[in-house]
């Protein structure tokens, strides 16, 4: 495993993130595809074994479980302080803007949610999910910056934004003492590429991590024609992010196969292999074993500027989805 420094903090990680969106009860969330605890430490374990040292999760995953079920196997497999964790809050809910919660107060709150269900005293990155139209910026990096200052989060990162709202952010953090984002987890890999445009540019001119989530859109970059798995059956909100798309990306995804059997790897290899040229720390989510193993070894898979070219050059424009296409309506 390969560990690089995250954007302008101090934090040593390592060049794959364990995505946790796969873990957690199915019975309570968004998806019906995840692990149960058992299963879930299992390839927590096996990753801290392979070098992995960044964890990935967020409250809004399977109403907290699987927060809990990382802190539980974090406890009995690592120490904390050779761990990075990374979690996320979300916007305030309509019902407390009603009661009059400021943005300052839903932070906090969703903090101490975080920790207990953690199991843990701070988190080393604490991540804005997506952007809240509803409180003002200042409400949200004021409470962020109490957290710092408070212990219970060490940097804090954000996720599915644009490049002229990170920016705004950190020059109003910057204005007021305040802690600034120093990374950002967008949507972002092969067979979409949107995030070249400006958030690319900005976070290397302002020495910004990127650690994109959806690496391998779902599977769908790690797969051969005609293989399935449960979260590719299962999966609407994946499928209603790349299902438009999917006959001008199968050429993209046939190249990955094509390079994966010519180079004895295999595609998920491929596949993180050329993100990694791109990113800090790519989130790679893990429901078997296989996925996590074939993570850590794509680090250590080099592709040439031929190939890499090759793997870009069928890309064409795509729309926004999922949040960020709900955002850009706002």
């Amino acid at each position: 495993m390969e560990y690089i420094r995250l954007g302008n903090s101090d934090l040593n990680v390592s060049r794959i993130c364990m995505g946790c969106m796969g873990f957690g009860d199915s019975t309570k969330g968004q998806h019906t595809w995840t692990l149960n605890e058992e299963e879930s430490r299992k390839i927590i374990k096996r990753g801290l074994e392979l070098g992995v040292n960044f964890f990935d999760t967020a409250i809004a995953y399977q109403s907290g479980t699987s927060e809990k079920y990382l802190g539980r196997a974090l406890r009995d497999y690592a120490k904390r302080e050779e761990v990075v964790v990374a979690t996320k809050f979300l916007p305030r809910t309509k019902e407390e803007i009603n009661k009059g919660i400021s943005g300052q107060q839903h932070i906090e709150n969703s903090l101490n949610k975080s920790l207990e269900n953690l199991g843990m005293d701070y988190v080393d990155l604490y991540i804005y999910h997506m952007w809240d139209y509803n409180t003002p910026l200042y409400e949200i990096m004021d409470g962020l910056n109490r957290m710092v200052k408070a212990g219970k989060v060490r940097y804090i990162g954000i996720s599915n934004c644009f490049a002229w709202q990170i920016a705004k952010a950190n020059a109003l953090a910057e204005k007021y003492g305040f802690a600034k984002f120093i990374s950002v987890q967008g949507h972002y890999n092969l067979i979409f590429r949107e995030e070249e445009r400006e958030m690319a540019p900005y976070c290397k001119e302002e020495n910004i991590a990127m650690t994109p989530y959806s690496a391998l859109a779902g599977g769908r970059l790690s797969k051969y024609q005609g293989e399935k798995s449960k979260r590719l059956e299962e999966d609407n909100y994946a499928k209603s992010k790349y299902d438009v798309t999917k006959e001008k990306d199968e050429i993209i995804i046939d190249r990955v196969a094509e390079l994966a059997r010519k180079k004895g790897v295999t595609m998920t290899e491929i596949s993180l292999a050329w993100l990694l040229t791109k990113v800090s720390s790519p989130v790679v989510g893990a429901t078997k074993m296989h996925h996590i193993e074939g993570a850590a070894i794509a680090v250590d898979v080099n592709l040439t500027e031929d190939e890499i070219l090759y793997l870009e050059e069928a890309y064409v424009p795509h729309s926004l989805v999922g949040v960020m296409a709900e955002n850009r309506s706002k």
